[in-house]
């Protein structure tokens, strides 16, 4: 595996090309810089290695650290935003994967599901809330979504690790497209998932739980609404399994965040969740 790696030395950034090597007699990985590449916001993406010069996680870093590029990135992920939003609600599948293809060849898929797809996802719903769209737009366009995730998941893979993870939602809550994103983007990180998807019976994922012993939960909640079988959900769970649990969605944007007997992660990157599940 290669990637930048950034030094700080006083108030500047500088860029290293590494790569990860096995250590046969210490059974460990080890770093090995490829490349000195120097100060962060001077580095091009012609002085990356040709190579590596086309990695989407490379040139995603590169971004982060270079003037120009970020611009170019903000200006990138708005248009990208805007096409989506109206292939979404046109029910245009074909044109939602190739903006999706697009996207990915100078960012990753973790960028497109939180920079681009995540935000839209929200608009679309806020705009159906506030009778900006209607409800047949707003299920089209969470159908296209959905397939779209799908595709993406058949498309990418990753190795998978010991850790499995539950991602389910709360009796009443249809929405289930939370679900899919943390399916996809967490099997990439290698992660076991078994993704319950839409709503079903409180009683059927304590059995499902009892059965498959996930070392993680994840519940997903995108409507309000739905917070109190959340919190009942939780509660029915802790009384049984000692299995940490997250609870995230939509629903946990409000500044006024409810009380669950679990972790709330209401508003963070998405790749900061392997983290937080790494730790929990």
């Amino acid at each position: 595996m290669v990637y930048l790696r950034a030094k700080k030395v006083k108030l500047d950034n500088y860029l290293y090309l590494v790569k990860s090597v096995w250590d046969s007699k210490k059974n460990t990985s080890k770093q090995e810089i490829v490349k000195y590449l120097g100060k962060a916001s001077e580095v091009v993406k012609d002085d990356i290695p040709i190579d590596y010069r086309d990695d989407p996680k490379i040139l995603s870093v590169l971004a982060l650290h270079n003037p120009d590029d970020i611009e170019k990135r903000e200006e990138s992920t708005k248009k990208s935003k805007q096409l989506l939003y109206k292939k979404l609600t046109d029910g245009d599948i074909n044109s939602s994967i190739k903006i999706y293809e697009e996207y990915i060849k100078i960012f990753s898929s973790a960028d497109f599901f939180d920079k681009i797809l995540r935000p839209v996802m929200y608009k679309i719903g806020d705009d159906w809330a506030n009778n900006k769209i209607s409800i047949a737009t707003e299920h089209v366009a969470s159908n296209v979504a959905q397939t779209l995730v799908k595709i993406i998941m058949d498309r990418v893979t990753g190795m998978v690790n010991k850790r499995k993870i539950l991602v389910c939602v709360p009796v009443g809550e249809e929405h289930h497209l939370g679900c899919d994103v943390l399916e996809t983007y967490l099997s990439i990180k290698g992660f076991k998932v078994y993704n319950m998807g839409t709503s079903m019976p409180t009683e059927s994922i304590l059995s499902f739980i009892e059965s498959n012993k996930p070392d993680v939960i994840l519940v997903s909640i995108t409507l309000e609404d739905n917070i109190p079988a959340g919190q009942r959900l939780v509660k029915k769970i802790k009384e049984q399994y000692n299995i940490p649990i997250l609870i995230g969605g939509y629903a946990l944007q409000s500044k006024k965040i409810p009380k669950f007997d679990a972790t709330v992660i209401s508003d963070i990157p998405l790749d900061e969740i392997p983290k937080i599940i790494r730790t929990a």
